[in-house]
């Protein structure tokens, strides 16, 4: 059975969340990546774009509908969504064959 990946977050922002006890969170554009690699799922490497880490943060926090740790993020990257899943109402359902050929 094949193990599904845990992403965190890489952000090109960050601020303090001073109601949960100053805790780091993503701002602007955010990215997965899986923690171990030096570069985002989408290919940016992570020093060369200047992308902050967030281990801490899942990448499922950073939708808006989530109501985690979305507050602030501005964009979310199509490529990385498109890759580590996009779950939400505006999320296309997965493809699947209804009436195959023979």
């Amino acid at each position: 059975m094949a193990r599904t990946k845990q992403y965190a977050v890489a952000a090109s922002g960050q601020w303090t969340d001073e109601e949960e006890g100053r805790r780091r969170l993503p701002a602007g554009e955010v990215h997965a990546w899986e923690p171990g690699r030096n570069e985002t799922v989408c290919g940016l490497s992570l020093s060369r774009s200047q992308l902050a880490r967030f281990p801490h943060v899942t990448w499922v926090d950073t939708f808006p509908e989530s109501g985690g740790a979305a507050d602030r993020v501005k964009r979310v990257c199509p490529r990385c969504a498109s890759v580590a899943g996009r779950r939400g109402r505006d999320a296309r359902p997965r493809w699947c064959s209804i009436n195959p050929r023979p």
